[in-house]
């Protein structure tokens, strides 16, 4: 053994593990204190991503109740509108029927006024044609005598007849 601790190998070895011992030394404080360092960041970061993930799954849950809200506001709109193309339809029906019966009645009144003026229209020709053929009898038939003689009677009867 004596020979080893005489060896200037040996010497040089003892001097890198010294060396070696006490870089460890020194460098553990600083390696410590990045590791903990970088221990503290992540943790950090670790929270801050937590922080980021219950904001999100927030906002997750507001938006999916907006449109759980949306939807619900659509869905009534719908039946709204529904029920006011129901009621509009029902409306135009009950309109065009009562347009129609209006239309109806009109055309019976223009009817039955077309059949008083073709009835008026009847009875003025009948009237002029027996005033024509009683003309045409009378001129045959009756002498001037009989005329003069009817004359006098029918205005003798006329004052009685106006009153």
């Amino acid at each position: 053994m004596n020979h080893l601790l005489q060896s200037a190998e040996f010497w040089v070895a003892v001097a890198f593990v010294i060396f070696v011992l006490f870089m460890l030394w020194k460098a553990t404080k600083p390696m410590m204190a990045a590791l903990d360092a970088r221990a503290a960041r992540i943790k950090t970061e670790i929270d801050e991503a937590q922080r980021l993930r219950e904001e999100a799954q927030k906002l997750l849950a507001e938006y999916q109740r907006k449109e759980r809200d949306a939807v619900k506001e659509a869905e009534a709109m719908l039946a709204h509108a529904r029920d006011e193309a129901r009621r509009l339809r029902e409306k135009a029906a009950e309109d065009l029927a009562a347009s129609v019966k209006r239309r109806e009645q009109q055309a019976l009144d223009r009817i039955a006024q077309a059949e008083a003026q073709a009835e008026a229209q009847v009875r003025a020709q009948a009237v002029d044609l027996a005033v024509a053929a009683t003309r045409r009898i009378l001129a045959e038939k009756l002498d001037e005598a009989q005329a003069a003689r009817l004359v006098d009677e029918a205005l003798k009867e006329l004052p009685g007849k106006l009153n």
